[in-house]
């Protein structure tokens, strides 16, 4: 049995097709969802691992991109450099897994990498580019 944690981008055009779920009866993969977000503009960020025989993997992955779907490995973490983040709250207000969070009274953002899904809409909205991707020791979570 062959497994990968996967990050689909589903765009708008997409984001109403059962792909998902085509997966499981045209591939005979099966899926374990671990974060799912529909955003206001309909695009639609889900973090899975996929499960199968490697061949059925290949051909599954292939059909989700064929369908539209963006693929990427989630062989990397989120990471923020201490030293050079503010505390502006800029990434809390993306964050769609409440990973970011701001403790009060002191203002101060946490980051639970626990809970993060590596959709990176961190690193994109943070104005000192603290948030960062780095690639992770393991192939594997």
């Amino acid at each position: 049995m062959y497994s990968k944690i996967l990050i689909l981008h589903f765009s708008k055009s997409v984001v109403h097709k059962p792909i998902v779920c085509d997966l499981v009866r045209e591939y005979d993969l099966t899926f374990n969802i671990l974060n799912a977000t529909i955003f206001p503009r309909k695009e639609g960020i889900m973090v899975l691992e996929l499960y199968g025989t490697r061949k059925n993997f290949r051909q599954g992955v292939q059909y989700l991109k064929d369908q539209g779907v963006y693929v990427k490995n989630a062989e990397h973490e989120v990471k923020r450099k201490e030293d050079i983040c503010v505390h502006c709250g800029a990434c809390t207000a993306v964050c769609p897994t409440g990973a970011l969070s701001i403790r009060r009274p002191e203002m101060f953002v946490e980051f639970d990498q626990k809970k993060c899904s590596i959709c990176e809409l961190c690193v994109r909205a943070c104005p000192t580019k603290s948030m960062k991707v780095r690639p992770t020791d393991h192939a594997f979570f």
